[in-house]
């Protein structure tokens, strides 16, 4: 059961939203296809094993009873790994600046968020594509912050208006902790950039410390399929493992290209892939926050190009969040990764069915899942909330039918039919109007008629409204303003300083 951490209560818990939905019903694989895509991930890890380690690393590894093969190649047996998986955390709690708005990933409980790196965004105004810039990746988790369905935000955007790799991941983590006090997620190019920004983090927070409040997780590609071990990215994990910055681990192999063609053996290697991480992880530190972020993509194989939007896209990442709710290990996967480049047809049931799969089958994180277009090589803060609207009804579908108390009612249906044959005005219409139904904030529900007479304004152009009314509320004042002051005159902040009153 999740911790109610919301000050106020009850209260306070309506106003932020419901509990994550439980998912976990639909299911993809078998209990026999799952049993097989597991024995054969550890079967990989046992006689296959990973390439590339470091030096430390591998020391790490040899030293906590991995093999080694005499190409080189790191292997872990199933005892090595049961063991690891057997000291691993099954819950991790990721808390927000604000730490009302932080959420806990395990067990099937369904959050939605960003991710990506994507290098350019479409501009609303004039519909145009262009590079991403510092300034767009503010924009967009400030977006995030106002957005009811969007729970976490890892860093959707690259900025390319930065070059040094210091400073853009130093500013990469500022932009984010500014726009939202929601839990943020940012990466990193080299060990030694996680200091400073665990430092800068830190600063942030005042009186309170980032060890006891870790707001920020740090997003790893461990690996480069196949079955290969990333050096810096293993670097990065080692020094966040030792600053306390909780991990998401990622395995993304691309099926038909760095992964089987055979949608099970893809499972299978992505799967040991993650794992291996997670052993590492715990190598270093038994017990530390670690999300596995198994994340199968697809390959178009017409061209092996990335289809981040096909059917297949849809059920393997489903499959992937099913294996690890049955390992009951935390778990990330990717959805809603559109190939449309704008937010028409093609982007919304693409979007639809991969994020809906993903949430049905107990995904505890779903990154990538909204705002993103062209495969994730773009964004938009009007698809983001778009997205938003989308992502309601698709957590109110992983809620299922209830059954509360007095919900089958045999007296109140008699009484209607037998008086004014209607339930409008009934007290259980009434008390059921605002917790049993989700209502579209953008999605038009008008007759034709009365939409015409509104001005025939199509979900872009309310999206476009709506962007605007929240870049013109008042930015989030989460960061208090001296310690923002104060983290400017340390660090090379490039993102423009607030305007004075």
């Amino acid at each position: 059961m999740r911790r109610i951490r919301r000050k106020g209560g009850a209260r306070a818990e309506a106003a932020a939203g419901a509990l994550p939905p439980l998912g976990g019903r639909f299911m993809p694989l078998t209990d026999a296809d799952c049993d097989q895509v597991i024995d054969t991930s550890f079967a990989i890890l046992d006689r296959i094993g990973l390439v590339g380690a470091p030096p430390e690393t591998r020391r790490l590894a040899l030293e906590s009873g991995a093999g080694e093969r005499a190409d080189g190649r790191l292997t872990f047996s199933r005892a090595l790994v049961d063991e690891m998986i057997a000291r691993a955390s099954k819950r991790v709690e990721l808390p927000g600046f604000d730490p009302a708005r932080g959420i806990e990933v395990g067990g099937g409980k369904v959050h939605i968020g960003t991710g990506g790196a994507a290098v350019q965004v479409l501009d609303g105004a004039t519909g145009q594509f262009r590079d991403s810039t510092l300034e767009d990746l503010y924009g967009l988790m400030r977006i995030v912050d106002a957005c009811d369905n969007i729970h976490y935000s890892l860093r959707p955007v690259v900025a390319r208006d930065i070059a040094d790799h210091l400073a853009l991941d130093i500013n990469t983590a500022f932009a984010a902790l500014k726009a939202t006090s929601k839990p943020i997620g940012t990466s990193f190019f080299e060990p030694a950039n996680v200091a400073p920004v665990v430092e800068m983090l830190d600063a942030a927070l005042g009186a309170t410390s980032y060890a006891a409040q870790p707001y920020c997780f740090a997003s790893i590609c461990h690996v480069v399929p196949p079955l290969t071990l990333a050096k810096e990215a293993c670097g990065v994990m080692q020094e966040c493992v030792r600053l306390g910055m909780p991990l998401q681990i990622c395995s993304a192999a691309q099926a038909g290209a760095t992964s089987p063609a055979a949608l099970a053996g893809a499972l299978a290697q992505g799967l040991a892939e993650s794992l291996a991480g997670l052993a590492l992880v715990n190598m270093m530190r038994p017990g530390f926050p670690c999300i596995l972020a198994f994340m199968p993509f697809i390959s178009d194989l017409r061209t092996g190009a990335m289809t981040g939007g096909s059917g297949e896209a849809a059920v393997a990442n489903a499959a992937a969040a099913q294996l690890l709710l049955k390992m009951g290990l935390p778990s990330t996967v990717s959805a809603g990764m559109t190939d449309a480049k704008t937010a028409d047809a093609q982007s919304g049931y693409e979007k639809g069915y991969t994020i809906a799969l993903a949430a049905q089958a107990g995904a505890d994180m779903i990154n990538l899942s909204v705002g993103m277009l062209g495969s994730i090589m773009a964004a938009s803060k009007e698809a983001l909330v778009i997205d938003n609207d989308m992502c309601g009804a698709i957590l109110r579908s992983v809620r299922g039918i209830e059954m509360p108390a007095g919900g089958i009612d045999l007296d109140m249906i008699e009484a209607v039919v037998t008086g004014e044959g209607h339930y409008l005005g009934t007290r259980q219409t009434l008390e059921l109007m605002t917790t049993e139904y989700v209502y579209p904030k953008l999605g038009d529900r008008q007759s034709v008629s009365d939409w015409l007479n509104s001005g025939a304004n199509t979900v872009w152009d309310k999206a476009r409204t709506r962007v605007a009314e929240i870049e013109a509320m008042p930015a989030p004042s989460h960061l208090p303003a001296g310690i923002e002051a104060a983290i400017r005159a340390r660090l090379p902040i490039h993102l423009r300083e607030p305007v004075k009153a």
